[in-house]
């Protein structure tokens, strides 16, 4: 089983059978007793198993397997395989991720009629990692893999509200390794977050539009289109959040958005930001976390019309960058000392840190949130090329807590400062 032989072997299938064909073939090859694909959830805190083609009930939800305390909790974390042997004639079980780029899509299973030898393990590893460009080729074509990560009924809000995340929620490469989680509220708040890989650079963005349910999510599609348009067409951050005004001022009907802007150089590492009236974001150097204080300006779409400042971020190698919404800052959770889970959880690739931050918040409300909570965490490796001094940029670094002011936080919002 070749990585290239598996891939055709899918793509002749049609798209909601190729996991199917990969499985006959395992099957067939190492004699398993029963080879399965299991999917994350929008939340990534379950997986949900994709039966044959033919028995997958689409018009069920989905039947969620909680991850944590299981094997596949340690394997997605982890990001090897894992084996469980019972011994006594019991078959071997074999759990393996199938990842790409960082983010991790589901995992493969397989039950053995004995222990794998390291070749067999290689084969079940390269399985695996086809299997991730399986899912990536084919879930444009169908509505199988959506349905496997809905482990509960969306509303019309959170579904517009998903479709304008990024098609995967992690990435990595050399120069870093980005994620974002969401876990919508009781009554959607309209969050997102988005991220960009060029030739030379790296963009990301968060926002949060005011109010909740429908209204919400279509002033959230509003923005980010009009991010998406400008930066599809090659302009700077300036244009971006002014093109994102814009929109909002013509067809927000009064209301506006909060966001961050972030660019950075893949070839010198200088950082450019803009804050639009958002909470600011956090970054962790050397195990010390610290809030940014930039300047801020007005959010989308807040009358009068001003322009946007584009600034200097100082950012190193080895630094974490943290951008969230204040629904990680609702009063439920004020308790929670959200720059010491950062720290706590720096070992973690920042696929599992943003887990683990929306699971504490969610967890410090008791699984209801009053607003959305949204983070978007960044690990900036470096460029491999001399890197610029922090002292060429203005450091906007304040060793004060988090900020528990925002739009909708209480308090007086930053813009009004």
């Amino acid at each position: 089983m070749t990585l290239a032989g598996t891939l055709e072997a899918a793509e002749a299938a049609a798209p909601v059978e190729s996991l199917d064909v990969v499985a006959r073939m395992l099957k067939e090859r190492l004699g398993a007793a029963s080879v399965s694909f299991l999917i994350t959830d929008f939340n990534g805190g379950s997986v949900v198993r994709l039966g044959a083609a033919g028995s997958v009930e689409t018009g069920e939800p989905a039947r969620r397997i909680p991850l944590r305390g299981t094997l596949y909790d340690e394997v997605i974390r982890s990001q090897r395989p894992g084996v469980e042997d019972k011994g006594e004639g019991a078959p071997v079980r074999i759990v393996a991720p199938v990842t790409n780029r960082g983010d991790a899509i589901g995992v493969l299973e397989l039950f053995l009629p004995a222990a794998p030898d390291a070749e067999t393990m290689r084969e079940i590893g390269e399985t695996a990692h086809a299997l991730a460009y399986i899912v990536i080729a084919n879930r444009s074509f169908t509505d199988v893999y959506q349905w496997g990560r809905r482990t509960a009924p969306l509303s019309l809000a959170a579904e517009i509200q998903h479709r304008l995340l990024p098609a995967s929620l992690a990435c990595e490469a050399a120069q870093f390794a980005v994620a974002g989680a969401l876990e919508p509220a009781d009554h959607v708040g309209g969050d997102t977050f988005d991220y960009v890989i060029d030739r030379d650079a790296v963009q990301l963005s968060i926002t949060d539009a005011m109010g909740h349910d429908v209204a919400a999510a279509l002033m959230a599609t509003l923005v980010v289109g009009a991010l998406r348009r400008a930066r599809r067409a090659g302009a700077d951050l300036e244009e971006q959040a002014r093109e994102a005004d814009q929109a909002m001022r013509e067809h927000g009907h009064g209301g506006y958005v909060t966001g961050q802007l972030l660019r950075i150089s893949l070839l010198d590492g200088q950082t450019q930001f803009i804050n639009a009236g958002h909470p600011w974001p956090l970054r962790m150097r050397d195990g010390h976390v610290q809030q940014i204080v930039p300047k801020v300006d007005r959010p989308f779409g807040f009358q009068p019309p001003r322009p946007y400042r584009v600034q200097s971020l100082d950012l190193r190698p080895g630094d974490r960058l943290v951008m969230l919404t204040d629904g990680m800052l609702e009063r439920n959770a004020r308790s929670l000392d959200l720059s010491d889970l950062i720290v706590r959880t720096r070992a973690l690739h920042p696929r599992e840190a943003a887990r683990t931050l929306i699971g504490a918040i969610v967890d410090a409300g008791h699984g209801h949130l009053e607003d959305d909570a949204t983070v978007m965490c960044l690990d900036w490796h470096g460029t491999g090329h001399s890197q610029r001094d922090a002292a060429t940029g203005a450091d906007l670094t304040d060793a004060s807590p988090p900020s528990r002011t925002g739009p909708t936080a209480g308090g007086t919002p930053p813009w009004q400062g």
